[in-house]
């Protein structure tokens, strides 16, 4: 596959991902999702989450996903992790979760769809793109790429863009860290945005109660980062848009090594894709939104 060496728009890797991202993140809202980690004795809910993500980590502690989710309340992690590994090891869990991608992607995309030229195409690039991913300081990241690239080429997909999102997010992390933002507060910005999940998905799901909440809005204020409406200041929206021009550039070099073009045809397949994903109802729309 050969690509042109045009220029890389600034904001292109950053289209690139938010496009392909859904790919992966799809199978979190999938019934497939507890149905499989469930039937190998892990408890639905919070635990089949933290357990699906961290795997790749090995048998880690709560204090370990903790760190590498950054936005979850370390309080909802530790009933449950390590406690998982004792009903499901890692190794039985990885195997769930390529079998849960297999599903959802072809429920979603269809049979011919998951055995299309396009998705086989949007593999290579996607993969060819992680080959400039770097493991420093990028644990979910280095742990995923340890893990072999499976045959099937919308496996091969997935599995590229797990890599791709990881090392976005960890570098995320970075950037919030480097902007004082702890987990929280780093949910109560970004839902301002009307960007993301609602405020109340995000409490629920991440563990954090009213009280919780209302604290991070109070200390965010006290920077000036938030109006009495909850709304973002103008200071807000220039951390926030601080925060993600640091990612971007934290995450420059996979869009880069791919080049314009191949960045651009990733996004067009990826956007096809997901467009039947939704379309499916692959993602609830009353998770979204700024209420």
């Amino acid at each position: 596959m050969t690509m042109t060496a045009t220029a890389l728009e600034p904001r292109a890797g950053r289209r690139c991902h938010n496009t392909l991202n859904p790919l992966h993140s799809v199978v979190y809202f999938s019934p497939e999702y507890d149905d499989t980690l469930s039937a190998i004795g892990l408890d639905r809910g919070a635990m089949a989450y933290f357990a699906g993500r961290a795997a790749p980590l090995g048998a880690v502690t709560a204090g370990t996903v903790t760190a590498t989710f950054y936005n979850f309340n370390h309080a909802v992690i530790a009933p449950v992790v390590p406690r998982a590994w004792d009903l499901a090891p890692p190794a039985a869990v990885l195997d769930a979760r390529l079998r849960i991608a297999d599903a959802v992607l072809t429920r979603l995309l269809g049979a011919d769809g998951v055995a299309s030229a396009e998705i086989a195409d949007a593999a290579a690039l996607a993969l060819r793109a992680a080959e400039a991913c770097t493991r420093e300081a990028r644990p979910l990241y280095a742990a995923n790429a340890e893990l072999p690239v499976p045959e099937q080429p919308h496996l091969a997909l997935w599995h590229a863009a797990t890599l791709l999102r990881e090392h976005r997010g960890d570098g995320h992390l970075a950037a919030l860290l480097a902007a004082g933002l702890d987990g929280i507060e780093a949910l109560v910005t970004h839902t301002a945005t009307g960007k993301s999940f609602t405020p109340r998905f995000v409490q629920r799901s991440r563990g954090w109660t009213a009280e919780d909440w209302a604290a991070a809005q109070d200390r965010l204020r006290d920077r000036g980062l938030l109006d009495a409406e909850g709304e973002l200041t103008e200071r807000g929206v220039e951390l926030r848009r601080e925060v993600e021009s640091v990612t971007d550039r934290l995450d420059r070099a996979p869009y880069e090594h791919l080049g314009a073009e191949g960045v651009e045809r990733l996004t067009v397949i990826a956007g096809g894709a997901v467009g039947r994903v939704l379309a499916g109802g692959g993602f609830p729309p009353k998770y979204f939104g700024k209420r």
